[in-house]
């Protein structure tokens, strides 16, 4: 068996080119980063959805039916 010394790692003949893992690293962050700000956007709009539409409800009503009316008079 031979003998191994612990603690050393192993041995680089030359060093590791990491510019092309740096780009696909950074491009997967930028991409985990356009999910994530996309989900926390819809996730919002999903929560003041209704209230949205019962407030643009009244709005179109109130402009619509009662300014009329107030101005007809």
């Amino acid at each position: 068996m031979a003998e191994t010394e612990y603690g050393k790692g192993v041995q680089m003949v030359t060093t590791p080119q990491m510019g092309a893992i740096d780009l696909t690293v950074e491009s997967i962050r930028y991409r985990g980063q356009l999910i994530a700000r996309n989900q926390k956007l819809d996730s919002g709009i999903n929560a003041t959805g209704i209230l949205g539409f019962a407030a643009g409800f009244i709005f179109i009503f109130v402009m619509i039916i009662v300014v009329p009316l107030l101005l007809w008079r």
